[in-house]
């Protein structure tokens, strides 16, 4: 009976460690999850050379890549000292020289170990176009001298460019829409999805000397010179996209002084309606007159100074801004803005790219400002009661400025290999945690049996040498 009764103890002991370790098991097999362990980090480094001031972007993103296009955020925005590129024609070299500061900043917050790897580029944007009408060799040796600089850093150089205006329309677009969502999401099951058509935004952009509108019109877009198509996620996108060269808030600004000059210049003396009453100021006339943007005749003598006036008249204000425009030209046409250029009609949301610089003495410009982006969406691109509501002002969404950058390094991140994420199995701590306790019982169990078995052998072993007495 001795003996039976400890079979019995081995043989529940051997179940429950065979039991305990099928559990063990399972919960690893079943309930493991495939995981990416962390890969290297990649970084970009973009400069904005517009026409009023220079900006520096560093973005980075994970060495693997959701199909071939990098997952990229904003890790430093640096603002340049200084003016635009383009206002150092008379001293190129300086143009490359204030870069200096904003470059020091990015290399510092790159890895050294990554230096090299890392790709550098140089967008110049309107004011660098009009240089180039003004003066190409101006516009050439700015180019050289920023070049000379950047190149001697320890990065990717990839060089100093002209974009061009539809380009920087449609890398904007695709800024807004990255960092809104837009084009890619994180599903709860772990996968990148591409969200529904729907939820694309328009952009619109406005800077010192241009400005520019981009979306997914309802239908075709008729003229190809203002389609832009391109490759993100494994997904095709075309967009209407047009920049309007001197329409840009400084151009526009300067546009309208030379335009009141014209038709109101007495005894070097012109009165301003945009600008408030009591205001008084003198400009340099040979200044006002050189940019290609002023079609304006220009007065005999340029070396004379212009003594401007404020009245503080909102509707004459209206009227002069409203003569920037050739609405004329498209008269009775649903598909055009203004000045004959092709557009659609605007649908959908749009995000506003909200800059304001902040510096007391511009103050004076803000009824014409805010007048002449009312005109403009208005009258030009044609929003109206319906569409009105859809605008939203930004200058930043998801932690990341508007603008052409990081649409650009969107794209760039398209030519860079992917590389192939390390996967492991990994269980949640709960999991893990009953695992471990299985797994200890398991090998009690098993003790506990190999300790119960040798005195059940050595009992066996004692009856049958001993033997029973012959009667």
């Amino acid at each position: 009976m001795r003996l039976i009764r400890k079979g019995r103890v081995l043989t529940a002991l051997l179940g429950a460690a065979v039991a305990s370790g099928v559990t063990t098991l399972v919960l690893i097999l079943v309930e493991a999850t495939n995981v990416l362990l962390p890969t290297d980090t990649k970084f970009g480094i973009v400069f904005d050379a517009g026409s009023s001031h220079t900006s520096l972007f560093v973005y980075r993103w994970p060495a693997d890549k959701e199909n071939d296009t990098g997952v990229v955020s904003q890790a430093l925005a640096c603002q340049v000292k200084g003016p635009g590129i383009s206002s150092y024609a008379s001293d190129p070299e300086q143009a490359g020289q204030s870069l200096r500061g904003c470059l020091e900043e990015a290399l510092a917050l790159v890895p050294e170990a990554q230096h090299q790897e890392t790709p550098m580029f140089l967008g110049a944007t309107a004011g660098m176009r009009l240089l180039s009408q003004k003066n190409s060799s101006q516009a050439e040796d700015i180019f050289a001298a920023v070049t000379r600089v950047l190149g001697q850093a320890p990065v990717d150089f990839r060089g100093a460019e002209l974009l061009a205006g539809k380009d920087e329309g449609a890398l904007g677009w695709i800024t807004v829409n990255y960092v809104l969502g837009s084009l890619v999401k994180y599903s709860f099951s772990g996968e990148w999805i591409r969200p529904p058509e729907g939820t694309l935004v328009g952009a619109l952009d406005m800077g010192g000397a241009s400005t520019q509108i981009t979306f997914v019109p309802r239908g075709p877009v008729l003229d190809e010179s203002t389609q832009a198509t391109f490759h993100l996620y494994g997904f095709e996108h075309s967009v209407y996209t047009h920049s309007y060269l001197c329409f840009g808030r400084d151009q526009m600004l300067q546009r309208l002084l030379a335009a009141l000059v014209q038709v109101g210049f007495r005894a070097l003396r012109v009165r301003h309606p945009c600008y408030h009453s009591g205001y008084q100021d003198t400009v340099p006339l040979a200044t006002l007159f050189e940019s290609p943007c002023v079609h304006s005749t220009a007065p005999p003598d340029l070396t004379q100074n212009l003594t401007v006036e404020g009245t503080g008249n909102p509707g004459a204000c209206t009227s002069a801004i409203r003569d920037l425009f050739n609405f004329s030209s498209c008269m009775g046409r649903q598909d055009c803005a203004f000045d004959g250029v092709y557009q659609p009609p605007v649908q959908g949301q749009f995000y506003v790219e909200a800059t304001w610089p902040g510096q007391q003495h511009w103050l004076r410009d803000q009824c014409a400002s805010g007048l002449y982006i009312l005109t403009l969406l208005l009258h030009g691109y044609g929003f109206g009661e319906d569409t009105w509501p859809s605008l939203e002002f930004r200058k930043q969404a998801g932690g990341a400025d508007i603008g052409w950058t990081l649409g650009y390094m969107l794209n760039l991140t398209g030519m860079i290999p992917a590389r192939a994420p390390v996967q492991w199995r990994a269980q949640s701590r709960s999991v893990w945690a009953a695992s471990v306790v299985f797994a200890v019982l398991t090998l009690v169990a098993v003790l506990m049996a190999a300790a119960a078995q040798l005195p059940w052998h050595q009992d066996r072993h004692g009856s049958h040498s001993t033997g029973r007495p012959q009667p």
